[in-house]
């Protein structure tokens, strides 16, 4: 909104309506010229072009992330019949992996005998699914269950006669069966599942299961910067929101203290 109201400020001056200057100033941003990850001229250092932020934000309030509980999360897992729907939920709850990433994964990206997967930056998926960030990581996925389901998708439920690279295609024989997997179809799948157990709500996306991932690392021990790395976070703010303690934490250590009174 705040583009749109500076896009309308821009033309207004262009002709000639607006004969001051645009209300929504900017100024030169240092500290993001220091993000790693940030979106660069294709000039790269030849380009004038210095990073800049609005000075009016619209102040928003901190949502924490909410992970599934361990009741929904087994109720999913044994709800799950499609062997292509379980990989990827494994893949998002064991991996931490994006919805983005999981759709956009191609068969040479999984290594099942080092049990590792690499997110490569692509553009590729038909449906526009990809990524989120830029830089290509290597996820380690130790948990057997969740390759295990990703190989026997691949072996016995993935059209054979393909030759997408991606891994999860449209199953079946209709028009758009072989095709790769959108995002509107994981969405629908995560939903319907959700629909039958009875615990939709809004927040409970195929993401809530990467925050589940995160926030079960975090509480196993897991130190930031290892984590910022295997979720793939350009800054560490935004792995900053999963090491904020959790509430059922909070109460056992209130417990502890009450109990050395």
């Amino acid at each position: 909104m705040l583009a749109a109201v500076s896009s309308f400020y821009e033309w207004a001056i262009v002709a000639e309506l607006f004969d001051a200057e645009n209300p929504m100033r900017r100024q030169q941003d240092a500290a993001l010229a220091r993000v790693a990850e940030r979106h660069r001229p294709f000039t790269g250092g030849a380009s004038r072009q210095q990073p800049v932020r609005r000075q009016i934000r619209v102040k928003l309030p901190l949502r924490l992330p909410r992970p599934l509980a361990q009741p929904v999360v087994e109720a999913l897992l044994e709800s799950m019949t499609c062997l292509r729907d379980l990989a990827m939920v494994l893949l998002m709850l064991d991996g931490g992996l994006r919805p983005g990433e999981v759709l956009g994964l191609h068969l040479a990206d999984i290594s099942y005998g080092r049990r590792r997967v690499t997110v490569r930056k692509r553009d590729d998926h038909p449906g526009g699914a990809r990524g989120k960030s830029r830089q290509e990581r290597v996820v380690d996925v130790l948990e057997p269950r969740t390759l295990d389901a990703v190989n026997r998708y691949v072996l016995r439920e993935r059209p054979s006669g393909s030759v997408s690279p991606f891994v999860f295609l449209v199953g079946g024989h209709g028009v758009r069966a072989c095709e790769p997997l959108s995002y509107a179809a994981l969405v629908r799948m995560f939903a319907r599942r959700l629909d039958g157990l009875g615990v939709r709500t809004p927040d409970k996306t195929p993401h809530a299961l990467r925050h589940t991932h995160a926030s079960w690392m975090w509480e196993a021990g897991m130190r930031e910067l290892a984590l910022q790395r295997r979720l793939g976070h350009a800054s560490p703010e935004s792995t900053r929101i999963y090491t904020r303690v959790s509430d059922a934490q909070v109460r056992d250590e209130y417990r502890a203290a009450l109990g050395s009174l």
